[in-house]
């Protein structure tokens, strides 16, 4: 009789348990990671979006000034493509905020935060009002998992990355545009060997719960630097690279990838009178250690299409994105000053060709600083450089000596960059700003258009 009475009272446990546990099985989002906001222009738009499992899924979105919803053909996520998934919305018209929702297997899944795009507005041959424009960057991006960090001297293992209120703070600007200046993904050791471990690093970075809230409201645009390609310091020996430019592309929707002909993921974008050009610093870069040749990090495909796109820009700013540094002469750094001839060949043309408006973005070196190089006859270089997102910091005081260094801008703390461009047709002035990761600017620099010119 008591066992009796026992089993039974098991049995109401167990039954209660289960009740209590629908709820939260019921409540366990679908996705993986995402949504994302990729490209974004006047009549178009990109969301990623990756699942736990093989699923249907389709986005629904909602025109804010016709109250018009629309919906894009059902896709299938599988496991072979990391059940990653882009959606293209092409019923989307100039100017507008568009809130959208992802559907899996026929069910709304419910977010902690809102997830919402406007679209590129008009304005071009429509008087003298330009759009202000705001983009953020940033680099360096680390993510830790027990289990697949270095040890330190004790044996202890110890993450590099660090937990901070950076993507929140990124938000809060809102800003048309994120562009992540590489090494957005650290790769380990067992992860860069092969495909599914390119896979594995890239969704546990993506699913990172701080950056979720920014991924799903801001565009996103993205180069790679070494740890997003490969390992360490890789180049185009490596003999993964194809793999990981398969895997960056499942996980960002850029408008394009490479050169006609080529491979790679440079790219371009306008952002009302911003185009940005964003540079592939590992795809055609030499070995580090090779003599027996001129030392590229571009290629010279890559440069020319460069040039050509910056003689061929009509926009007020150009800005020039890539992960390496530009303007430093520390060759400390992996950076253009270990390739100072494909560096003088890309100024020169810019000089030669009285290219206007030009500024340079960079990441990579784990702290933030301006550079600037005067030129006789036209107008000087500027360069933004930050870093890091949330990766470790670079405590070194001789790495960081760099003699295109503005005095004052050097910031040894997480952070990430802001340009900002306002003001009248012809009047235009571009602000730079490193910003803390409490959201506090930390300096900024304002030049005007006729500054650089």
């Amino acid at each position: 009789m008591t066992s009796t009475h026992s089993s039974c009272r098991g049995l109401v446990v167990c039954c209660a348990l289960v009740l209590l546990a629908l709820p939260l099985l019921h409540a366990q989002s679908p996705l993986r990671s995402g949504p994302m906001v990729g490209h974004v222009d006047m009549r178009s738009a990109s969301i990623f979006v990756q699942t736990l499992k093989p699923s249907q899924v389709t986005i629904r979105y909602t025109d804010s000034t016709s109250g018009k919803t629309y919906s894009t053909p059902v896709h299938r996520s599988t496991d072979d493509q990391g059940n990653c998934l882009t959606f293209h919305l092409d019923s989307v018209e100039p100017g507008r905020t568009y809130r959208y929702s992802v559907v899996v297997d026929g069910s709304e899944v419910r977010l902690a935060f809102p997830t919402v795009f406007r679209s590129r507005p008009i304005w071009k041959y429509r008087g003298k009002t330009i759009p202000n424009v705001t983009i953020a960057l940033g680099s360096c991006h680390y993510v830790n998992e027990l289990g697949y960090e270095r040890l330190d001297s004790s044996g202890a293992e110890k993450g590099y990355g660090t937990p901070t209120e950076i993507f929140s703070s990124i938000l809060a600007r809102r800003p048309d545009a994120m562009l992540w200046l590489g090494d957005n993904v650290y790769m380990r050791e067992p992860d860069w060997g092969s495909r599914g471990g390119m896979l594995k690093r890239y969704s546990h970075t993506r699913a990172h719960d701080g950056s979720r809230a920014m991924f799903a409201s801001v565009p996103n645009y993205a180069t790679w630097d070494d740890h997003d390609y490969g390992p360490n310091d890789s180049d185009r020996s490596w003999w993964m690279k194809n793999t990981a430019l398969e895997v960056f592309k499942l996980f960002w929707p850029n408008p394009s990838y490479g050169l006609k002909g080529q491979e790679g993921i440079c790219t371009s974008m306008e952002i009302g009178d911003v185009q940005v050009f964003m540079l592939d610093d590992r795809w055609f870069r030499n070995a580090n250690d090779r003599i027996d040749q001129q030392r590229r990090i571009l290629g010279d495909a890559q440069l020319q299409w460069l040039i050509d796109g910056l003689a061929a820009s009509r926009a007020t700013f150009k800005v020039v994105a890539v992960g390496s540094q530009v303007l430093s002469d520390n060759k400390k750094r992996e950076g253009f000053e270990r390739s100072s001839f494909e560096r003088d060949e890309m100024i020169q043309a810019i000089t030669k060709n009285k290219i206007t408006g030009v500024v340079f973005a960079s990441g990579d070196v784990h702290f933030a600083e301006l550079s600037k190089l005067d030129r006789e006859g036209t107008y000087p270089l500027y360069e933004l450089t930050s870093s890091p997102l949330s990766a470790g910091l670079n405590t070194s005081q001789t790495y960081r000596m760099n003699t295109f260094n503005v005095p004052g801008t050097e910031y040894v703390g997480h952070n990430f960059g802001l340009i900002s461009v306002e003001g009248a047709r012809g009047a235009r002035t571009l602000t730079l700003r490193i910003v803390d990761a409490s959201g506090k600017d930390v300096w900024q620099q304002t030049v005007s258009e006729k500054d650089l010119r």
